[in-house]
């Protein structure tokens, strides 16, 4: 073969760099492709955890009379070994423990860092994690608010009076929340916590705009959430909807109805 035949065969310099430039350029769009597929595919995971959860909600209240899962109890002589229970467990100076949690008969799942109680768009060391023994408990709160009154720590004094709920009784169930992407705001950081907080507070007969509501949007500003009667959707935060837009939290729409507490108007 001659010298040019192989100069005809050989690459050149511009047609190399052309073909480099060329597998740059399909990288470049497809690796915006790529990660929205990601996102979204975790997205799909959060919202099938919550489906998990809001099933084995209901499975609790067929064995209570219908009754809404608490969330959590407060009361000296309910307390497990002088811990605080709550729905996923208890979190004592040393250990989290799942299996006092009143979900654990329905769905027997140990707070994990990857495990279902878990969003996978918020891992672990993401956040602070809530409670004393600094292990996984669960990245997603429950609307005990409205649900179980009574039994929801921090609020329980102010609004205990009000009834605890029965799933048979409630209305509009494909619309009122039950369990969703939660973090409290720190300011520059986040805290995962148990209570899906309203945008409304009731307090002294009043009710007052919540400066520290709990729903994470932190799906591309997005919060799944899961429903009574357990579909689980993902809302997009609107204008006005993010307290920390940082931190992406705040709640779904500026009033109570029909998320959080729909029958507030009455209260």
């Amino acid at each position: 073969m001659t010298r040019a035949n192989l100069r005809d065969r050989a690459f050149t310099l511009v047609e190399l760099l052309v073909v480099v430039a060329t597998i740059a350029l399909l990288i470049a769009v497809l690796l915006p492709a790529l990660g929205g597929a990601r996102r979204q595919a975790r997205q799909a995971v959060c919202a099938a955890r919550l489906r998990e959860i809001a099933r084995a909600f209901h499975l609790y209240a067929a064995d209570y009379n219908g009754r809404a899962m608490p969330l959590a109890y407060t009361d000296t002589e309910l307390l497990i070994n002088g811990e605080q229970v709550f729905w996923w467990g208890s979190n004592g100076a040393s250990r989290v423990d799942a299996t006092v949690g009143f979900i654990w008969p329905y769905l027997a799942v140990a707070p994990d860092e990857e495990g279902l109680l878990e969003c996978p768009d918020q891992p672990w060391g993401s956040y602070r994690p809530q409670g004393f023994a600094g292990a996984p408990t669960s990245t997603f709160g429950y609307n005990g608010y409205f649900l179980c009154p009574p039994h929801t720590p921090g609020w329980s004094l102010t609004i205990g009076h009000r009834p605890w709920r029965t799933v048979d009784e409630l209305r509009d169930t494909s619309r009122v929340f039950a369990f969703a992407d939660t973090m409290i705001s720190l300011g520059d950081s986040q805290m995962n916590n148990a209570l899906l907080d309203p945008p409304l507070l009731a307090r002294s007969h009043r009710w007052s705009r919540n400066s520290s509501p709990t729903t994470s949007f932190r799906h591309a500003g997005r919060a799944v959430i899961a429903h009574v009667d357990g579909s689980a959707v993902a809302y997009a935060a609107e204008p006005g909807d993010l307290i920390d837009a940082d931190q992406l939290i705040g709640s779904v729409g500026r009033e109570n109805d029909p998320h959080y507490v729909p029958d507030w108007r009455e209260w």
